[in-house]
C-alpha cells in the first residue's frame, strides 16, 4: 500500500484555529480525483494514452468524445474497476493503483456508478433494488431501511412505485431507480456512464435534468460520460474532451463552448450548434429549452 500523498498544509501544524480553517478551505478546493499520465492497452489497442484530468469536487464534470474513444474504460480506472498499465489516480490524494484489495474497497465506499442499463436486478421489485446496497452493506434496522429507500424514491420522482419490478418500467423509469439506488448510500462520488442512452430527447433531457437536481440536493461530485450535445453544457460545470486517448480540452461549460481547438470545435459543432452559456444561465431542473 502506498502512503497517502501528504498535504502541505499538514507540514508544521500546530493545531491552530488559523490552520484548521486554512486546512478546511485547501481540502474543498482540492480536486477529488486526479488522473496523472493513465495509459491503459486493451486487445492490443491503445486506448488511454497518457490521460491526465482534474475532477474538482462538490461539481458535475462531463467527459466527451468519440464513441469507442475510452470514456468507459476512463471511468472504470476512477474507481478502480481497471487498473492502468502506466500512471496514477489518485481519490483524495491517495493512489488507488497501489492500494490492495482491502483498501481499495475502502476507497470504493466514497463511489456508486449508474451503468447504462441502470442493472437493476430483474427478480427484485424497485424497493428491493434500492435496499440491496444498504441489507448487503450495513446493519440497519429494517425500519431504518425503509424509510431511507422511501426517501430516494421521492428524491428521484418515483414515489409509490416501489412495488413495481423492472420488467414494469420505462426506460426513464429505470433510470431513475438506478439513480435512487446510486443514491442511497450516500456516496461522495457518483460516475454516470451515458446515462441518458436509449432514451428519446425529451427523456434523456428529464433525467440529465434529474441528475442536476440531485447533485445540488445531495452534494455528491458527479462525473458523466455523454454525447448529448448541446444538452451537457446546461448541466456540467466542466466539460472535458477526450480524443486520441488524451485530454484534449477541459474548461468551465461556457468556456469550453469557445474553444479555439479545431478538433473540439468540430466535435461540438456536430448537429445544432449549442448556445453560449453564460454565468447564471444555466437551465435549471423542470425547465426545457
Amino acid at each position: 500500500m502506498k502512503t497517502p500523498l501528504i498535504d502541505p498544509l499538514q507540514r508544521g501544524s500546530n493545531g491552530s484555529p488559523e490552520f484548521a480553517a486554512t486546512k478546511a478551505a485547501g481540502a474543498a478546493s482540492t480536486p477529488v480525483i486526479r488522473l496523472r499520465g493513465v495509459e491503459k492497452t486493451l486487445g492490443g489497442q491503445p486506448v488511454l494514452q497518457g490521460v491526465n484530468l482534474d475532477v474538482p469536487r462538490g461539481k458535475v464534470t462531463t467527459v466527451i468524445g468519440k464513441s469507442g474513444g475510452g470514456k468507459s474504460v476512463l471511468l472504470k480506472h476512477m474507481i478502480g474497476l481497471l487498473k492502468p498499465d502506466r500512471g496514477q489516480v489518485l481519490v483524495d490524494e491517495v493512489d488507488i493503483t497501489r492500494l490492495g484489495s482491502h483498501e481499495l474497497n475502502e476507497v470504493r465506499k466514497k463511489f456508486a456508478m449508474l451503468f447504462q442499463s441502470a442493472a437493476l436486478f430483474d427478480s427484485l421489485n424497485v424497493f428491493e433494488n434500492v435496499a440491496f446496497p444498504l441489507r448487503e452493506k450495513t446493519k440497519m434496522k429494517e425500519a431504518e431501511i425503509e424509510r431511507k429507500v422511501l426517501e430516494m424514491l421521492e428524491a428521484v420522482g418515483l414515489t409509490g412505485m416501489g412495488h413495481k419490478f423492472p420488467a414494469e418500467l420505462s426506460g426513464g423509469m429505470r433510470k431513475r431507480a438506478g439513480l435512487a439506488r446510486a443514491l442511497v448510500m450516500g456516496p461522495e462520488i457518483i460516475l454516470f456512464d451515458e446515462p441518458t442512452t436509449g432514451l428519446d430527447p425529451l427523456l434523456a433531457r428529464t433525467i440529465n435534468d434529474l441528475i442536476v437536481e440531485t447533485q445540488r440536493k445531495f452534494g455528491f461530485t458527479a462525473v458523466m460520460v455523454s454525447h448529448e450535445i448541446p444538452e451537457i453544457f446546461g448541466i456540467s460545470d466542466y466539460v472535458a474532451m477526450l480524443l486520441d486517448g488524451v485530454i484534449v480540452e477541459m474548461a468551465p461549460s461556457e468556456e469550453f463552448q469557445r474553444t479555439r481547438h479545431p478538433a473540439v470545435r468540430e466535435f461540438i459543432a456536430v448537429g445544432p450548434r449549442p448556445e453560449v452559456v453564460t454565468s447564471g444561465e444555466s437551465r435549471r431542473p423542470g425547465t426545457h429549452a
